[in-house]
């Protein structure tokens, strides 16, 4: 059994119904990440976890891709439609910019996840994750 049936048309979605897929599938790598390097505890875990979802690392993320020329035109139009996305919520702990970058980010996650281009979605994934973690060394 497919419990995970195609999205027909997920190019016409609008840009925060893929941020939202983008932010749930994001989140599930971030967690098989940290459980594959034997984290295990909770606490920990969650902490840990919040150096990559967290808006301002996620932002940080889709600028640096941008910056080195890492994403297609057709990527770039997916950054730019999750960036003006007018949001019905209003960030708590980041500003606006930070935040609209962030789902940014998101929305090109969900797009790649909802159209089955999932070598390019894991690829821009590790990029993430060694954008995340190569700052966190320089400090």
């Amino acid at each position: 059994m497919n419990l995970l049936k195609e999205v027909k048309d997920f190019k016409q979605l609008n840009s925060l119904a893929l941020a939202y897929i983008g932010d749930a599938v994001y989140d599930l790598y971030v967690r098989h990440r940290l459980l594959s390097q034997g984290n295990v505890k909770p606490n920990q875990l969650h902490k840990q976890a919040t150096r990559y979802v967290s808006a301002k690392a996620q932002a940080n993320v889709i600028l640096q891709l941008l910056e080195q020329s890492m994403l297609t035109e057709e990527e770039q139009s997916v950054v730019r439609r999750g960036r003006n996305a007018k949001s019905a919520t209003t960030p708590k702990n980041t500003d606006v910019q930070t935040y609209r970058y962030s789902t940014a980010f998101e929305t090109l996650i969900g797009y790649h996840f909802l159209g089955n281009n999932h070598e390019r979605m894991e690829e821009i994934i590790a990029y993430s994750f060694d954008i995340i973690e190569n700052q966190e060394r320089e400090k």
